[in-house]
């Protein structure tokens, strides 16, 4: 959607900006507003993205036959934006944040036919271990930080680093 007012960047051009494209190059940020014409000649793909994955054919699919009952979500609409269950169906896409609440009977079949469950689990991001030449690379360069320090007698470093490698090295 242009936005009021902006007209195409590219001098002789009058006509709306449609296509507003942020660059960042060489960590300086430039800003160019362009009509579709000078967009489509710089190489900018105007059009809208169509997906292979026709959500709506999809969600037409799922539908189960037979007749609606009072308090299916294909019969009440949202009260807040208006779109029914069924316009949802037809476009994928959901009117406002108030449908999930309106739809949430016939949202969890849908995530639970789709995903097989109609809550997110997530993931907990577990660290690598480190290998044992991870470990082995890390004792040795506290080790030999360990003798530097000894021989320049900076024995509170000494002890810090002992300690460390203590920490490190597996009991045994």
């Amino acid at each position: 959607m242009p936005e009021p007012g902006k007209l195409c960047d590219e001098p002789g051009c009058k006509n709306p900006a449609v296509v507003h494209l942020t660059q960042v190059v060489n960590n300086k940020i430039s800003t160019h507003h362009l009509c579709e014409a000078c967009a489509s000649s710089k190489g900018i793909n105007t059009a809208k993205p169509t997906s292979s994955f026709a959500l709506s054919d999809f969600l037409a699919q799922l539908g189960e036959a037979g007749q609606a009952q009072p308090g299916d979500p294909d019969v009440e609409p949202c009260d807040f934006c208006g779109l029914t269950f069924a316009g949802f169906k037809e476009t994928g896409r959901l009117g406002c944040s108030h449908c999930y609440s309106a739809f949430e009977p016939g949202l969890k079949r849908l995530l639970t036919r789709i995903h097989g469950a109609s809550q997110h689990v997530g993931k907990v991001y577990l660290p690598p271990n480190p290998t044992a030449t991870d470990l082995e690379k890390r004792l040795d360069a506290l080790r030999r930080r360990l003798n530097r320090a000894v021989e320049s007698e900076d024995f509170e470093r000494a002890a810090v680093l002992r300690d460390q490698i203590r920490a490190l090295e597996p009991a045994g």
